[in-house]
């Protein structure tokens, strides 16, 4: 392998919830490996922020919202990024809910309010795009597991329960496409401090028993992700399809830490 394999130079790369967070980490790791980047979400102001940042690299991308909840939606965003670049060749799938609450009083429709975006949303996803990339038989998708796919944290049982399936998917998905082309993986990060569980972290007994599992003693930073994020998406990965990568500091290996 050469550093050649991990340029993304000339790829076309749509990331979904890219806006924020880890999403936005993949987002500009992507851009800064030469991919063209489109990082769309629900929030205008967000989207256009981040576009400025990839103009601000020289790094070609649109402003497009999209939620991942709309089917059409979804593929309003793929005809413009079509219009616009003529092809997808990446897709990253980041969008998704969290809540914490217990799991026997947990209303059922913010259960299937969780599971329709991080798991119905992201086939959707996957569906859209990877009809695309079935079509010119290439393309790179990523989707965006958890720790919680494999091991449970109390009282998030709707989240693990999506990103438990979202690796199954991915698995199915690699199953059904791979021979074609489109190979499918995804990343699970471990424990990263993001907007979307700051409150379950920060200054709480969950946040540093957290970190006491977690042999290198720290959250990870968001921009730790991107690395696997470019490796999954080029060349240097063109025999890996449905695994999930997993990034946490060691938290899944530890037993006894001390």
């Amino acid at each position: 392998m050469n550093s050649a394999s991990l340029s993304l130079q000339s790829k076309i790369a749509v990331v979904i919830g890219g806006t924020s967070g880890i999403g936005r980490a993949i987002s500009l790791g992507l851009a800064d490996a030469g991919a063209a980047v489109i990082a769309s979400g629900r929030n205008k102001d967000k989207v256009d922020s981040v576009a400025a940042e990839f103009e601000a690299k020289n790094c070609s991308t649109m402003r497009v919202t999209c939620d991942i909840a709309s089917r059409a939606s979804l593929e309003d965003l793929l005809q413009q990024v079509l219009q616009h670049f003529g092809t997808v060749d990446v897709l990253v799938n980041c969008a998704a809910k969290i809540r914490r609450a217990p799991t026997l009083t947990f209303p059922e429709d913010e259960w299937n309010d969780i599971l329709d975006t991080n798991l119905t949303g992201t086939l959707r996803s996957c569906q859209v795009f990877g009809k695309h990339m079935l079509e010119k038989q290439y393309g790179r998708i990523i989707n965006i597991a958890s720790l919680n796919s494999f091991v449970s944290l109390s009282e998030v049982a709707a989240y693990a329960a999506s990103k438990a399936a979202v690796v199954s998917l991915t698995r199915s998905l690699a199953v059904e496409w791979s021979k074609h082309g489109v190979l499918v993986n995804a990343i699970a990060p471990g424990v990263f401090h993001t907007e979307l569980n700051a409150e379950l972290l920060d200054g709480t007994e969950r946040g540093h028993e957290l970190l006491m599992r977690t042999p290198m003693r720290r959250f990870g930073r968001v921009d730790e992700v991107a690395g696997a994020a470019v490796f999954l998406a080029s060349d240097a990965a063109s025999f890996i399809t449905g695994q999930t990568l997993v990034i946490d500091g060691g938290f899944l290996a530890s037993g006894v830490n001390q």
